[in-house]
């Protein structure tokens, strides 16, 4: 049953508003000007005009406060990473992000925290020029949901079952420092500041790879993004595709501060296993290696070859002197 947010003082000491005045206050000012937006915000839904030769791409993800982030986490990097982790998604399919809607359940509404909130919505947005063209507000458990549409050329688009027997995998950036920020959250290491901070901003601030899979259209036979955990989703691009892998654990690449606590923070674990990177990882054929790595390099975008698709069924991460160090539990299970 719909509740709508009433005018009244909240636990955090502000004023709280009506769903109608937060939506003017708050997420009207989100919406960009677009051609192709007929009718945005203010109306019963919206009307977009999709352009001729394109697919439209459409993905949601949800975050509970507690669940996805911390209940202490900052309301400007909630906002962030709510809208990051879905222009991953259009990442991972090559797509470019264009229009998102956003459903939030609040337990108030109070003014100061959703002004961080939009505030971070409107930073992750802004490279990306996406705009917010309508969604729905309801008191609740903080939750937040968001609906992201796209674009793709048609016929076009980066699939997690297309990896062929002696494709390569790479991986773009760094893994296991969102992993590494929240072992120091939750007390299980302590972090000195420099790379505390560089591990919080990967945890609460991701990249997503947008320009590299736009530019892997062309060249990647397969492509994710690693959210939870390489092992598990590169574990979804071998059953999407019905073929094995090997990955070379050590070509693994890892930051500085994941290397300065790399035991004490259980070695090749969380770059296998953490989740929260939202790096792609792509397998490409042979003859495309040399494209795709100049592709990478003009785009800026770091990225790593780990090893090869194959016929054996099955993941395998090997170390340098063959042992086999595969993760039992890979990435995180929400049932």
């Amino acid at each position: 049953m719909y509740r709508e947010l009433g005018k009244t003082e909240n636990s955090m000491g502000s004023v709280s508003m009506n769903e109608f005045q937060l939506i003017q206050q708050q997420f009207a000012r989100l919406q960009l000007t677009a051609s192709d937006v007929l009718v945005g915000i203010g109306d019963d839904a919206a009307i977009l005009q999709c352009a001729p030769d394109t697919n439209l791409v459409i993905s949601a993800d949800m975050l509970v406060a507690g669940v996805h982030f911390p209940l202490d986490t900052s309301a400007e990097d909630v906002g962030y990473k709510s809208l990051a982790v879905n222009v991953s998604d259009m990442a991972a399919m090559g797509a470019t992000p264009r229009f998102y809607t956003l459903s939030i359940s609040l337990p108030n509404a109070n003014e100061d925290w959703l002004q961080s909130f939009t505030k971070g919505l409107s930073v992750a947005a802004l490279p990306f020029s996406i705009s917010l063209i309508g969604g729905d507000t309801t008191q609740g458990p903080l939750t937040i949901s968001i609906q992201i549409l796209g674009s793709l050329p048609k016929n076009k688009g980066l699939l997690r079952s297309g990896a062929k027997v002696g494709d390569m995998i790479y991986v773009t950036g760094q893994l296991g420092d969102a992993g590494l920020a929240l072992l120091h959250l939750q007390g299980e290491l302590t972090l000195p500041k420099q790379h505390r901070d560089a591990a919080l901003q990967r945890l609460n601030r991701p990249t997503p790879r947008v320009a590299a899979g736009i530019a892997l259209l062309d060249y990647a036979s397969a492509a994710i993004d690693i959210s939870d955990g390489l092992a598990a989703d590169l574990g979804h691009i071998l059953a999407a595709s019905g073929v094995g892998a090997s990955i070379d654990a050590f070509r693994l690449p890892i930051s500085e501060a994941l290397r300065a606590s790399f035991h004490q923070a259980g070695g090749w674990a969380l770059p296998l296993s953490a989740g929260d990177d939202y790096e792609l990882c792509f397998t490409v054929p042979e003859e495309h290696q040399a494209q795709v790595e100049q592709k990478m390099a003009e785009c800026q975008i770091p990225c790593t070859w780990i090893g090869f698709i194959e016929s054996r069924e099955g993941l395998r991460c090997l170390l340098e002197d063959g042992t086999d160090i595969t993760p039992s539990r890979r990435g995180f299970q929400h049932f």
